[in-house]
Protein backbone atom coordinates (compact mmCIF):
# COMPACT_ATOMS: atom_id res chain seq x y z
CA UNK A 1 0.00 0.00 0.00
CA UNK A 2 2.93 2.23 1.18
CA UNK A 3 4.68 1.49 -2.58
CA UNK A 4 1.26 1.99 -4.61
CA UNK A 5 0.62 5.88 -2.73
CA UNK A 6 4.14 6.96 -3.46
CA UNK A 7 3.78 5.88 -6.91
CA UNK A 8 0.59 7.52 -6.95
CA UNK A 9 1.66 10.61 -5.43
CA UNK A 10 4.75 10.72 -7.68
CA UNK A 11 2.50 10.64 -10.71
CA UNK A 12 0.59 13.17 -9.28
CA UNK A 13 3.47 15.40 -9.03
CA UNK A 14 5.23 14.46 -12.23
CA UNK A 15 1.47 15.38 -13.78
CA UNK A 16 1.41 18.63 -11.80
CA UNK A 17 5.42 19.64 -13.03
CA UNK A 18 4.27 18.89 -16.70
CA UNK A 19 1.11 21.06 -16.29
CA UNK A 20 3.05 23.89 -14.57
CA UNK A 21 5.69 24.01 -17.17
CA UNK A 22 2.85 24.15 -20.28
CA UNK A 23 1.47 26.67 -18.75
CA UNK A 24 4.15 28.71 -18.59
CA UNK A 25 5.36 27.94 -22.41
CA UNK A 26 1.71 28.93 -22.60
CA UNK A 27 2.25 32.37 -21.27
CA UNK A 28 5.56 32.49 -23.02
CA UNK A 29 3.80 32.19 -25.64
CA UNK A 30 1.31 34.81 -25.16
CA UNK A 31 4.04 37.26 -24.09
CA UNK A 32 5.72 36.99 -26.92
CA UNK A 33 3.25 37.21 -29.20
CA UNK A 34 1.90 40.51 -27.13
CA UNK A 35 5.41 42.17 -27.71
CA UNK A 36 5.10 41.72 -31.23
CA UNK A 37 2.32 44.05 -31.55
CA UNK A 38 4.69 47.12 -31.24
CA UNK A 39 6.95 46.33 -33.95
CA UNK A 40 3.75 45.47 -36.12
CA UNK A 41 2.62 49.24 -35.11
CA UNK A 42 6.14 50.61 -36.22
CA UNK A 43 6.53 48.91 -39.33
CA UNK A 44 3.11 49.85 -40.37
CA UNK A 45 3.75 53.98 -39.66
CA UNK A 46 7.34 53.11 -41.33
CA UNK A 47 5.73 51.49 -44.50
CA UNK A 48 3.00 54.58 -44.40
CA UNK A 49 5.47 57.34 -44.23
CA UNK A 50 7.88 55.56 -47.06
CA UNK A 51 4.79 55.14 -49.27
CA UNK A 52 4.44 59.61 -48.70
CA UNK A 53 7.86 60.18 -49.49
CA UNK A 54 7.78 58.19 -52.67
CA UNK A 55 4.58 59.74 -53.23
CA UNK A 56 6.08 63.09 -53.21
CA UNK A 57 8.74 62.03 -55.61
CA UNK A 58 6.51 59.84 -58.22
CA UNK A 59 2.99 58.35 -57.85
CA UNK A 60 4.36 55.90 -59.90
CA UNK A 61 7.09 55.06 -57.10
CA UNK A 62 3.87 55.11 -54.36
CA UNK A 63 1.78 52.85 -56.35
CA UNK A 64 4.59 50.42 -56.86
CA UNK A 65 5.20 50.32 -53.11
CA UNK A 66 2.03 50.19 -52.24
CA UNK A 67 1.41 47.04 -55.16
CA UNK A 68 4.24 45.20 -53.67
CA UNK A 69 3.60 45.33 -50.14
CA UNK A 70 0.10 44.30 -51.18
CA UNK A 71 1.13 41.18 -52.84
CA UNK A 72 3.81 40.48 -50.50
CA UNK A 73 1.19 40.33 -47.77
CA UNK A 74 -0.82 38.58 -49.65
CA UNK A 75 2.02 35.66 -50.66
CA UNK A 76 2.78 35.36 -47.41
CA UNK A 77 -0.71 34.89 -45.49
CA UNK A 78 -1.69 32.60 -48.09
CA UNK A 79 1.59 30.72 -48.18
CA UNK A 80 1.37 31.19 -52.20
CA UNK A 81 4.69 29.54 -53.87
CA UNK A 82 4.92 28.15 -57.13
CA UNK A 83 7.42 25.48 -56.34
CA UNK A 84 4.70 24.05 -53.38
CA UNK A 85 2.06 23.83 -56.34
CA UNK A 86 4.77 21.82 -58.50
CA UNK A 87 6.43 19.64 -55.37
CA UNK A 88 3.26 19.25 -53.28
CA UNK A 89 1.30 17.08 -54.79
CA UNK A 90 4.58 14.45 -55.29
CA UNK A 91 4.96 14.67 -52.19
CA UNK A 92 2.13 14.87 -49.43
CA UNK A 93 -0.44 14.25 -52.49
CA UNK A 94 -2.28 17.96 -51.66
CA UNK A 95 -3.19 19.92 -54.71
CA UNK A 96 -4.85 22.78 -52.99
CA UNK A 97 -1.96 25.52 -54.33
CA UNK A 98 -1.96 23.42 -57.21
CA UNK A 99 -5.33 24.38 -58.34
CA UNK A 100 -4.53 27.83 -56.84
CA UNK A 101 -2.09 28.89 -59.42
CA UNK A 102 -4.03 27.13 -62.18
CA UNK A 103 -7.26 29.68 -61.09
CA UNK A 104 -4.74 32.42 -61.45
CA UNK A 105 -3.56 31.63 -64.42
CA UNK A 106 -7.30 31.57 -65.73
CA UNK A 107 -7.94 34.73 -64.15
CA UNK A 108 -4.93 36.09 -65.96
CA UNK A 109 -5.82 34.25 -69.31
CA UNK A 110 -9.30 36.31 -69.39
CA UNK A 111 -7.32 39.52 -68.23
CA UNK A 112 -4.66 39.86 -70.77
CA UNK A 113 -6.91 38.69 -73.49
CA UNK A 114 -9.00 41.65 -72.89
CA UNK A 115 -6.17 43.90 -73.05
CA UNK A 116 -4.33 42.70 -75.68
CA UNK A 117 -7.82 42.06 -77.89
CA UNK A 118 -8.33 45.97 -76.77
CA UNK A 119 -5.42 47.39 -78.81
CA UNK A 120 -5.73 44.46 -81.42
CA UNK A 121 -9.71 45.95 -82.36
CA UNK A 122 -8.34 49.79 -82.15
CA UNK A 123 -5.55 49.08 -84.12
CA UNK A 124 -2.48 49.08 -82.08
CA UNK A 125 0.13 47.40 -81.65
CA UNK A 126 -0.58 44.52 -79.27
CA UNK A 127 1.22 44.26 -75.93
CA UNK A 128 3.64 41.85 -75.18
CA UNK A 129 3.87 40.12 -78.89
CA UNK A 130 8.09 40.99 -78.28
CA UNK A 131 7.19 38.78 -75.28
CA UNK A 132 5.92 35.86 -77.74
CA UNK A 133 9.44 33.53 -77.96
CA UNK A 134 9.57 29.95 -80.11
CA UNK A 135 9.09 27.24 -78.18
CA UNK A 136 12.59 25.03 -78.80
CA UNK A 137 14.55 22.42 -76.73
CA UNK A 138 15.75 25.23 -74.63
CA UNK A 139 12.66 25.47 -73.25
CA UNK A 140 12.34 22.17 -71.82
CA UNK A 141 16.36 22.29 -70.63
CA UNK A 142 15.40 26.08 -69.25
CA UNK A 143 12.57 24.91 -67.51
CA UNK A 144 13.94 21.54 -65.54
CA UNK A 145 16.83 23.53 -64.74
CA UNK A 146 14.74 25.73 -63.31
CA UNK A 147 12.86 23.90 -61.70
CA UNK A 148 15.91 21.28 -60.15
CA UNK A 149 16.99 24.97 -58.75
CA UNK A 150 13.76 25.66 -57.10
CA UNK A 151 13.31 22.49 -55.58
CA UNK A 152 17.02 22.93 -54.06
CA UNK A 153 16.59 26.42 -52.84
CA UNK A 154 13.24 25.63 -51.21
CA UNK A 155 11.49 28.29 -53.36
CA UNK A 156 10.91 30.07 -56.30
CA UNK A 157 10.69 33.94 -56.92
CA UNK A 158 7.88 34.36 -54.95
CA UNK A 159 8.75 32.51 -52.25
CA UNK A 160 12.27 33.65 -51.87
CA UNK A 161 11.22 36.60 -51.40
CA UNK A 162 8.26 35.80 -49.01
CA UNK A 163 10.77 33.92 -47.06
CA UNK A 164 13.15 36.52 -46.93
CA UNK A 165 11.04 38.95 -45.45
CA UNK A 166 10.41 36.33 -42.45
CA UNK A 167 13.42 36.08 -41.92
CA UNK A 168 14.90 32.76 -43.30
CA UNK A 169 18.66 33.45 -43.84
CA UNK A 170 19.20 30.15 -46.72
CA UNK A 171 16.65 32.11 -48.29
CA UNK A 172 18.88 35.20 -48.44
CA UNK A 173 21.47 33.51 -49.38
CA UNK A 174 19.41 31.27 -52.37
CA UNK A 175 18.44 35.41 -53.23
CA UNK A 176 22.00 36.66 -53.47
CA UNK A 177 22.41 33.62 -56.44
CA UNK A 178 19.18 34.40 -57.94
CA UNK A 179 19.56 37.88 -58.51
CA UNK A 180 23.34 36.96 -59.61
CA UNK A 181 22.29 34.32 -62.05
CA UNK A 182 19.49 36.48 -63.74
CA UNK A 183 22.30 39.50 -64.34
CA UNK A 184 24.47 36.72 -66.01
CA UNK A 185 21.50 35.35 -67.78
CA UNK A 186 20.52 39.16 -68.95
CA UNK A 187 24.20 39.72 -70.06
CA UNK A 188 24.20 36.57 -72.19
CA UNK A 189 20.88 36.53 -73.33
CA UNK A 190 21.84 37.66 -76.73
CA UNK A 191 24.01 35.01 -77.09
CA UNK A 192 21.64 32.69 -76.03
CA UNK A 193 18.71 33.46 -77.99
CA UNK A 194 20.59 33.63 -81.45
CA UNK A 195 22.14 30.25 -80.95
CA UNK A 196 19.45 28.58 -79.21
CA UNK A 197 16.10 30.14 -78.60
CA UNK A 198 15.40 31.69 -82.01
CA UNK A 199 15.88 27.94 -83.70
CA UNK A 200 12.19 27.34 -83.08
CA UNK A 201 8.99 28.28 -83.87
CA UNK A 202 6.75 31.40 -82.42
CA UNK A 203 3.13 30.67 -81.79
CA UNK A 204 0.49 32.82 -80.70
CA UNK A 205 -2.32 31.29 -80.33
CA UNK A 206 -4.71 33.82 -81.53
CA UNK A 207 -3.17 34.04 -85.05
CA UNK A 208 -3.80 30.21 -85.18
CA UNK A 209 -7.76 29.91 -83.79
CA UNK A 210 -9.09 33.56 -82.96
CA UNK A 211 -9.28 35.60 -80.11
CA UNK A 212 -11.70 33.57 -79.41
CA UNK A 213 -10.89 29.70 -79.81
CA UNK A 214 -7.62 30.74 -78.13
CA UNK A 215 -9.31 32.01 -74.85
CA UNK A 216 -11.72 28.61 -74.99
CA UNK A 217 -9.04 26.48 -75.61
CA UNK A 218 -6.86 27.85 -73.19
CA UNK A 219 -9.61 28.02 -70.16
CA UNK A 220 -10.58 24.49 -71.47
CA UNK A 221 -6.78 22.97 -71.18
CA UNK A 222 -6.82 24.65 -67.24
CA UNK A 223 -9.84 23.52 -66.38
CA UNK A 224 -8.98 19.61 -67.31
CA UNK A 225 -5.76 20.06 -65.24
CA UNK A 226 -7.77 21.46 -62.56
CA UNK A 227 -10.17 18.37 -62.68
CA UNK A 228 -6.89 16.30 -63.08
CA UNK A 229 -5.65 18.39 -59.54
CA UNK A 230 -8.86 17.32 -57.79
CA UNK A 231 -8.65 13.48 -58.91
CA UNK A 232 -5.44 12.98 -58.17
CA UNK A 233 -5.74 14.39 -54.87
CA UNK A 234 -8.65 12.37 -53.90
CA UNK A 235 -6.49 9.35 -55.26
CA UNK A 236 -3.70 10.35 -53.05
CA UNK A 237 -5.98 10.33 -49.86
CA UNK A 238 -7.84 7.08 -50.53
Amino acid sequence: MTETSNAESSNVKTSSIRRSSSSQRGSRRKKAKKNQIPYGVALFIGLVIIGIFLNLKSEKLALFWVTGISFGFILQRSRFCFTASMRDPYLTGGTSLTRAVLIAFAITTIGFTAIKYGAHVQGLPVPGMSYVVPISFATIIGAILFGIGMVIAGGCASGTLMRVGEGFWMQVLSLVFFVIGSLWGAHDFGWWKYNFISKGKAIFLPDVFGWGGALIIQLALIASLYVFAMKYEESKNQ
